[in-house]
């Protein structure tokens, strides 16, 4: 088969070929899910299962957010949302169930601001129990322009593939830097605040009550809702080609420079500063991250820290100095012998969690 063909007929394919590089998305097919697999009773937004996904959610009912085994053939993953708590559309009610940024930087190819802007495809598969006009839109976080588009779901609990073609943005550089891009949000609840004026069809400045106009459905008016979603796929041009399938370890490399989570530091040794504290530096297993990440450490219990034999009772454990490449860990013990080294062992309950998302 040629190139030429297989572009033209596999479009809707799970078969990707030998075509690598197209996809803007990371995680498209939500295989990578660091933070668990299963997020219930969310009532407010953020990043709570699939990597790379964001959840935002305002004033429109109770969720669970989850890394469903619930695929179309070829995938072995989607993203879900399954409403728990039903509500009614307040002005302010918003509801996406996937955004994702990209770094300005990964951006450059699409020539936007110039006259030769570059149009993008977006492809994904898309399932719920309820019918109707959904909203995809494309958000430039640099210059705050957006363009939106609908697609329907024609046919309950079934796995439908979805292609939208958005034009080239002549308007508005995208700086070349790890910041926010432009990023895409699929809506799926909406108050009037932003569905009372008119889909941006090309790029525009960005305007609250245009951001969802023509979705016509509520994700909270029945605890039966449900909304998945994989494969998806941003790629240069006006054809959507077939997904990007890549290994899982290159994937988990993707996302670990947005978010890592650690449950496994064990051995590691502390240098002891004076009579109370003592420091290591630890570089992040997994490489760089995007930016300087917010640091939390969760303990229980189980950690133990011991010096020339003996055990040392701990009374703080922080994370200090944190940089895109290392950060600190400082402890808090008694009885401790300035200039000597001890070893620190930690339960797996005790979990470092280095956030550097967009």
């Amino acid at each position: 088969m040629s190139r030429a063909r297989d572009l033209a007929d596999l479009g809707g394919s799970a078969d990707a070929g030998g075509l690598t590089g197209r996809n803007l998305i990371i995680n498209g097919a939500m295989t990578v899910a660091q933070r668990g697999t299963s997020a219930t009773g969310k009532t407010t937004g953020g990043y709570f299962t699939v990597d790379r996904s964001k959840f935002d959610l305002v004033n429109l009912g109770t969720h669970t957010y989850s890394q469903s085994t619930d695929a179309p053939e070829g995938f072995s993953n989607s993203l879900r949302v399954d409403c728990t708590a039903t509500a009614s559309l307040s002005a302010d009610s918003l509801l996406y169930a996937l955004a994702q940024g990209i770094e300005g930087q990964n951006l450059q190819q699409l020539k936007k601001g110039t006259s030769n802007a570059e149009s993008v495809t977006v492809s994904f598969y898309v399932k719920s129990n309820k019918t109707g006009t959904y909203v995809l839109e494309i958000y430039d976080g640099m210059n705050t322009r957006h363009i939106g588009k609908t697609y329907t779901i024609d046919t309950a609990n079934t796995w439908e593939y979805k292609t939208l073609t958005f034009a080239g943005d002549t308007s508005g550089t995208l700086t070349n830097s790890n910041a926010f891009g432009m990023g895409l949000f699929f809506w799926i609840g909406a108050g009037s605040n932003y569905t009372t004026g008119t889909l941006p069809s090309s790029w525009a400045s960005v305007t609250n009550a245009n951001r969802a106009a023509g979705l016509n459905v509520n994700m909270a008016d029945s605890t039966d809702n449900d909304w998945a979603i994989t494969g998806v796929q941003l790629e240069v041009g006006e054809t959507a080609t077939p997904f990007e399938h890549e290994d899982y370890g290159t994937t988990l490399k993707k996302c670990k420079r947005y978010y890592q989570v650690y449950d496994n530091i064990q051995g590691m040794t502390l240098h002891c500063y004076n009579t109370s504290h003592a420091y290591t530096s630890v570089q992040y297993p997994d490489g760089i991250m995007r930016a300087t990440p917010t640091a939390t450490v969760n303990y229980s219990s189980g950690d133990s820290f011991a010096l020339a034999g003996s055990g040392k009772t701990i009374s703080a454990r922080e994370i200090v100095g944190v940089k895109p490449n290392v950060f600190m860990f400082k402890l808090t013990a008694s009885s401790l012998t300035a200039g000597q080294a001890g070893h620190y062992d930690k339960d797996s309950t005790n979990i470092f969690q280095f956030d550097a998302e967009l």
